[in-house]
């Protein structure tokens, strides 16, 4: 568990903390309760709207574990349910597409945009229940500009409590979302569980000897680079060198770098410049692998050789995340270390991250 106390390290008193038991990023055990309590309890980040623009048009994505289906009906109303046959749980939906009905491909089950129990072969001869009890289970959906949301809680809190003053800060910044452009989805997947995935993007205290193309761009030092955490917003800020070493133009209207984890995992990103935005979920996918993807925007006009340079950058960076994450894993999985410690300033957000995970489970 997160614990504090103190300890003397050389001449400095601080404050320990101690991280989750290490056995936490390997029981399959653990991962299903965080399914149950905290992925199908929570906003997750699906995509955007224009994946389903027009009537009849719908998307496969999921929650956590959870597959889901948005689906745009023939009235205009954006709809999301779970993707999961009513009759045997077969998934209802792969992929993308435009329809007039969702057809199981298992036993023909076909449902309507609206998600009700349409046909059934052999229903009126064997049936039995009331097809009106059939349709497809309906989830939470909302959305924020362009982005869509959904929770598998239909019981949960609105949306806006869960986004907080995020929105806020990024109109603070100069980002009108609408009027920024879909760029391009990047996906991976990492050797390693979701909590360190998260708890690595939650600090930057590695960033002067894992990260030097960023660190010649940004200024990654105490005093500069500023955390925040408000509830389940856990934040980082900070403003470009003085005079930027590295292949990044920081030029633009965009003043500073801010990086935002919503809990459990959804990951906003902007940084100095010219107009960007990214946003990204962070799933697991089994307790020692996890799921990323982030979706890039930038304005109507950006320059193709400032978004190859952009794209460039984060690309690095995310490569040098990925070893680390799994150096991690590799360690944590050892088994003859029960826990870690956190710095108590440079690391808080961590703590903050691991301390919801706790109350979450508990």
């Amino acid at each position: 568990m997160v614990a504090a106390g103190r300890v003397a390290f050389g001449t400095v008193n601080t404050v320990e903390t101690r991280t989750l038991p290490w056995s936490w990023y390997t029981d399959p055990a653990v991962l299903q309760l965080e399914h149950e309590r905290i992925f199908r309890r929570s906003w997750q980040y699906v995509g955007r709207q224009d994946e389903v623009a027009d009537n009849g048009s719908f998307v496969a994505t999921r929650v956590g574990d959870v597959p889901v289906v948005l689906v745009r009906d023939e009235e205009g109303t954006l709809r999301s349910f779970l993707n999961v046959c009513r009759h045997r749980g077969s998934l209802v939906c792969e992929g993308s597409g435009k329809r007039a009905t969702l057809q199981c491909p298992y036993h023909a089950w076909t449902y309507g945009l609206d998600g009700k129990l349409v046909a059934a072969p052999r229903f009126s001869r064997e049936g039995g229940t009331d097809h009106e009890q059939l349709g497809l289970l309906q989830l939470q959906l909302d959305t924020w500009g362009p982005l869509v949301f959904v929770n598998p809680d239909v019981d949960a809190a609105p949306l806006d409590e869960f986004l907080g003053d995020a929105p806020d800060r990024i109109v603070e910044a100069g980002i009108d979302l609408g009027s920024l452009r879909f760029l391009q989805r990047a996906e991976s997947e990492l050797a390693a569980n979701w909590k360190i995935t998260a708890e690595n993007f939650l600090e930057c205290y590695h960033c002067p000897v894992a990260h030097p193309g960023f660190s010649a761009v940004m200024d990654v030092s105490p005093d500069a680079y500023l955390l925040e955490l408000e509830g389940g917003r856990m934040s980082q800020q900070s403003p470009p060198r003085p005079e930027p070493r590295g292949h990044y133009d920081t030029s633009g209207g965009v003043e500073r770098g801010q990086f935002h984890l919503l809990f459990p995992g959804t990951v906003i990103n902007v940084m100095p410049g010219r107009p960007n935005f990214a946003i990204g979920p962070i799933l697991p996918l089994a307790p020692e692998r996890t799921y990323r993807f982030l979706d890039y925007f930038v304005a109507e006009d950006a320059d193709a050789a400032w978004i190859e340079e952009s794209l460039a950058f984060d690309t690095q960076v995310g490569a040098e995340d990925r070893a680390l994450v799994e150096r991690v894993q590799a360690g944590v999985r050892s088994g003859l270390i029960e826990e870690g410690r956190l710095m108590p300033e440079s690391e808080r957000l961590v703590a903050h991250f691991q301390s919801l995970v706790v109350d979450a489970l508990a």
